[in-house]
C-alpha cells in the first residue's frame, strides 16, 4: 500500500477503503509518512470531502492511534459533554455537579483555552489548589465515589488528532466539515464515552460562523455516534453574544456558584438545563427532555448540585470554601467601568471580540505556552434586549495593568451594537438533532 496512490483516489473523489484510511492514519503517526503527504490528502479531502463510512473509520483510526480510556470501573452509564468553543461559557461548571447531582456519573475531561475561547480546565484551577492532573485510578474513584471528576486530557489521547490539527491549521485545511468532526468525536470515543451529549456553538464568538455550518457539523458529528455504536445528541446553541456575563477563569467561576445557588443568568441556566436534561435522556433517566428539565430544577432548587460541586472540588484538593465565600478566589487589582456612548437598545454583543478583548488582558493565551492570569476578564452587565442610557455601564473590566486598557476599552465599544429601536432577545437554543 503506498500513500501516493490513496491521495490520488481521494484526490479524484473516490471513496477510501478503511485500510487505507488506517494506513495513512498509522504511518503518519509512527513518523513513517512525510508532512506534505498527509497535507496533500488533507486538501483533498477538503475539496472531494468524505463519506459516512470513511468519516467514522477516520475517527476510529485516530481514536485508536494512542490511549483508550476504560470507563467500564465505573459504575452507571458513563454521559460525556463537549462543547465546540465559546466565550463564557461556564457550562461544564454547573453542568457536571448538577447531572452528577441526579444520579448520572460524570467522567470529564477538559481541555485548556486557546485563542478567543475558554477551557474548563483554567478555569477550575482559578480554584485554589484544585487538581486537574489524576491518574486514571483516582479519576475513575471520585467518579464512583462521588459521581463526578473534572481531569485535564492526557497527552497521548488521540495523538493522531493533534498531529493532523496542527498540519490543517498552516495549510488553510481547518474548514472540512469531516475533518472537524472526526477531530472532536475521536478524542470523546477515545475517554471512553458511551454516551455523548454535544453542545455545537454557532455565531460571532463560534467556529462555526453560520448556523447552516453548525447543522452540517452536528448532523456529521450525530452519524459518526451512529456508526461507531455511541448514541450521540447535538444541541445547536448561540455565540453571538457571551454566554452569562462573565468572561474570565476566576470570574466564570463565580458566575458557576452563583448559578448553582440559583441566582445565575437566565441564558446560563437555560442552556445547562437543556444539554442536562439530554444527559439524563440518554442514560436512561428519564424518557423526555421536559421530565429532565423538571428533575434538575428540583436538583438545583434543593442545593444538591451546589452541594456536588463543593464535594468535587474538595475531593480533587481545592479549596471547596470558596462556594460559601467567593473572595478566597484570585482578583484583579483594578475594576474599569465601560461607558455607553448613546442610549438606545442593546442589538448585539460580537462575542468574538469580547473574548479576545479578555485575552488582551490576560485571561486568555494567543500560543499554548502563554501563562493566564486567572483574576482578569470582563463582566459584561448589559446584554442583547436591555435598555441604555448614556453613560450607563456596559461591562466591567478587571484588570491588574493599563498595559492594554485603551485598545480593550475601544473593542469592547465597537463589540456593542446599540440601536434606537428594541429587538428581540437573541434565540438560545436553535435544534436538537438526535
Amino acid at each position: 500500500m503506498r500513500a501516493y496512490d490513496i491521495i490520488l483516489k481521494k484526490r479524484n473523489g473516490k471513496e477510501l477503503a478503511t485500510a487505507e484510511i488506517e494506513f495513512l492514519i498509522g504511518e503518519y503517526t509512527a513518523g513513517r509518512l512525510p508532512d506534505y503527504q498527509l497535507a496533500a490528502w488533507a486538501m483533498a479531502v477538503f475539496f472531494t470531502g468524505m463519506s459516512k463510512r470513511e468519516t467514522a473509520d477516520l475517527t476510529m483510526a485516530m481514536a485508536d492511534s494512542g490511549d483508550r480510556i476504560d470507563l467500564s470501573p465505573i459504575q452507571g452509564v458513563k454521559v460525556d459533554k463537549h462543547s465546540t468553543g465559546g466565550v463564557g461559557d461556564t457550562t461544564t461548571l454547573v453542568l457536571a455537579p448538577l447531572v452528577a447531582a441526579a444520579g448520572v456519573p460524570v467522567a470529564k475531561m477538559s481541555g485548556r483555552g486557546l485563542g478567543h475561547t475558554g477551557g474548563t480546565i483554567d478555569k477550575l484551577e482559578a480554584i485554589p489548589g484544585f487538581n486537574t492532573s489524576l491518574s486514571l485510578e483516582e479519576f475513575i474513584a471520585n467518579v464512583n465515589h462521588r459521581q463526578v471528576a473534572v481531569a485535564g486530557q492526557t497527552s497521548n489521547l488521540a495523538p493522531a488528532d493533534k498531529q493532523l490539527y496542527a498540519l490543517r491549521d498552516v495549510t488553510a485545511t481547518v474548514d472540512s466539515i469531516s475533518l472537524i468532526a472526526s477531530s472532536i468525536m475521536s478524542k470523546k470515543i477515545a475517554a471512553g464515552a458511551e454516551k455523548i451529549v454535544l453542545d455545537v456553538k454557532v455565531g460571532s464568538g463560534a467556529f462555526m460562523k453560520t448556523y447552516e455550518q453548525a447543522v452540517k457539523l452536528a448532523e456529521s458529528m450525530v452519524e459518526i455516534g451512529r456508526q461507531v455504536n455511541r448514541q450521540t445528541v447535538a444541541v445547536l446553541s448561540n455565540m453571538d453574544q457571551p454566554l452569562g456575563q462573565a468572561v474570565g477563569n476566576a470570574l466564570e467561576v463565580k458566575e458557576a456558584v452563583k448559578t448553582l445557588y440559583g441566582e445565575g443568568p437566565e441564558d446560563l441556566i437555560k442552556l445547562c438545563l437543556t444539554l442536562g436534561a439530554q444527559m439524563l435522556k440518554v442514560a436512561g433517566m428519564v424518557e423526555t427532555e421536559s421530565e429532565g428539565r423538571e428533575q434538575l430544577k428540583e436538583v438545583l432548587n434543593s442545593g444538591a448540585a451546589l452541594r456536588k460541586f463543593k464535594d468535587l472540588i474538595a475531593a480533587q484538593g481545592g479549596n471547596s470554601s470558596v462556594v460559601d465565600d467567593l473572595t478566597l478566589l484570585p482578583a484583579a487589582k483594578k475594576q474599569i467601568e465601560l461607558k455607553a456612548q448613546k442610549e438606545g437598545y442593546i442589538a448585539g454583543i460580537d462575542a468574538e471580540e469580547v473574548g479576545l478583548a479578555a485575552m488582551s488582558l490576560g485571561a486568555g493565551r494567543e500560543t499554548k505556552d502563554d501563562i493566564i492570569d486567572p483574576s482578569v476578564g470582563v463582566v459584561l452587565q448589559a446584554k442583547v434586549g436591555d435598555q441604555v442610557n448614556y453613560g450607563d455601564t456596559l461591562a466591567t473590566l478587571h484588570i491588574n495593568d493599563d498595559a492594554n486598557l485603551m485598545a480593550v476599552k475601544e473593542q469592547l465599544q465597537s463589540a456593542y451594537t446599540i440601536t434606537d429601536e428594541q429587538s428581540d432577545k437573541s434565540k438560545l437554543i436553535y435544534k436538537i438533532i438526535e
